[in-house]
């Protein structure tokens, strides 16, 4: 069975939203070594820095086209608060609060995100992509709460949630350019705004490059190209292509994915309340995705023609009936 057009194009936009989940899931090793040798906000502008230094090569080259001058105020802004702010307040959060507390409130992401979707670009959220976001996040609960980690809220969550608005903030707020830029052109600009919003955190950043071990520099360079400039393409992609509710609702399966990774890469065995919530997640996903298609339109019914009759010697030819008569003005 052949799949037509639109079923491949969001096949293909579910994909890259799917594979950059992966990607930003895989992060969580890299983040938790290199905090062992910088603090958050070193950590975020090396982890930006290697990005735009890869990607200043393909611009200067004119591979890559930036969003025009009068997009570019826009742009500043969305890569302060998306990347910069997020960056920033997850990762000092991160220093005082609980994993599994942290866990919880980034989950609001997609909730707070087709929410802003609705006021801002008019989404319609039908009572099944309410439904899925719930259940989606009740598997998220279900999974932290699995993986034994202790759910205890302090005030620096405040920070967390500073961090799920301001990414909602740039998934949302970045529609309108994506219509009328190229998807690629807005990540890297975004990404070279968010690099500028953390430079005056990072002074002590040269001093410390020097002193830390090697191994850790690799794994900042893997969060610079793999998580930062893969996973954001890929993203920015989809949401150039999709709604913002229906990819954000993505990040549910995010806890799921990245316990998978530590059961592969560090032999932590999920349990089976992990197992459950995972199936919950990617359930809610799965009835997200299907609750925002729209529905097909009905095939058109086929217009009988009726025979024409040859008209008799001194009668007027009526107008067939299924025909509308048109007014002899119409030009």
């Amino acid at each position: 069975m052949r799949l037509s057009t639109a079923d491949r194009r969001e096949a293909v936009t579910l994909g890259a939203a799917a594979l950059a989940v992966v990607i930003w899931s895989s992060a969580f090793a890299g983040i938790a070594y290199g905090l062992k040798a910088f603090t958050p906000a070193e950590l975020s502008l090396l982890r930006f820095s290697i990005a735009s230094a890869i990607l200043v090569v393909p611009v200067a080259s004119g591979w890559i086209k930036l969003p025009p001058v009068r997009d570019w105020p826009f742009v500043l802004a969305l890569g302060f608060i998306g990347i910069s702010l997020y960056q920033l307040t997850l990762g000092y959060a991160m220093t005082r609060i609980s994993v599994g507390a942290a866990a919880v409130v980034i989950a609001l992401a997609p909730g707070v995100t087709a929410a802003l979707a609705a006021l801002r670009l008019g989404e319609r959220i039908s009572k099944g992509t309410m439904v899925g976001l719930g259940i989606a996040f009740g598997g998220v609960l279900l999974i932290t709460v699995g993986s034994g980690r202790a759910l205890r809220f302090e005030p620096m969550t405040l920070l967390c949630l500073v961090a799920v608005l301001a990414t909602s903030i740039y998934f949302v707020f970045q529609k309108p350019l994506l219509a009328r830029t190229n998807a690629v052109g807005f990540t890297v600009a975004s990404i070279f705004a968010g690099t500028i919003g953390l430079v005056p955190f990072g002074f002590d950043l040269p001093a410390k490059v020097t002193q830390v071990p090697v191994a850790q520099l690799w794994s900042v360079a893997y969060l610079g190209v793999g998580p930062t400039i893969v996973g954001y393409l890929l993203w920015n992609f989809a949401l150039s292509r999709a709604p913002a509710s229906k990819v954000s609702s993505f990040l549910y399966i995010q806890p799921l994915v990245a316990s998978a990774i530590a059961w592969l890469c560090l032999g932590q065995v999920p349990s089976l309340l992990t197992g459950i919530g995972g199936l919950f997640a990617v359930g809610g996903v799965v009835l997200t995705v299907t609750a925002s298609r729209p529905a097909a339109a009905p095939a058109a019914k086929p217009v009988a023609v009726a025979e024409r009759a040859m008209p008799r010697s001194g009668t007027v030819a009526r107008p067939i009936a299924s025909m509308p008569a048109r007014c002899c003005s119409e030009t």
